[in-house]
């Protein structure tokens, strides 16, 4: 089992004292929230696509340490990220923690700063609160388009 020094550490501590994309967007094309009923952490996420990315983000995020550090490193790098690959790494985090499967690699590498988390099932959910929110308020957009496409015949 990791020790929480593992969890709780300086890298931790510097990603969430330093969240990027903390504004809220004035038009997004999805917007939602996600809550830990455990620890009751929410983030509130907005997001624009363009094609298939994700082309401008936002976030409001009252989270605790860890929800914080992923809301940071998700802040970072979901610019100019595709749909399908957002979905994957938002899977791939799922595995990492809920299965002991591997963290994601490339410009995502930084969650596997959140590995030591896998032990501590009680925290899962707020680590993954970022993914919950944005993955929330794509299906939602998703949702809204086949609505105004089913209107529109």
């Amino acid at each position: 089992m990791a020790d929480l020094d593992d969890v709780y550490n300086l890298r931790i501590l510097e990603l969430a004292s330093d969240i990027p994309c903390s504004d809220r967007l004035a038009s997004p094309d999805a917007t939602a929230s996600a809550r830990s009923k455990l620890c009751g952490s929410t983030i509130a996420v907005d997001l624009n696509v363009a094609g298939e990315r994700i082309s401008a983000f936002g976030q409001d995020v009252k989270a605790c340490l860890l929800g914080q550090a992923t809301a940071a490193i998700v802040g970072r790098e979901i610019v100019g990220t595709t749909l399908g690959e957002l979905h994957d790494v938002g899977a791939i985090m799922r595995a990492m923690l809920k299965d002991g499967g591997p963290p994601p690699a490339g410009r995502w590498s930084d969650l596997a700063l959140l590995q030591p988390v896998k032990d501590y099932p009680h925290r899962h959910a707020s680590t993954l609160l970022v993914f919950e929110a944005v993955e929330k308020a794509l299906s939602e957009r998703a949702g809204s388009q086949a609505t105004a496409a089913a209107a529109s015949r």
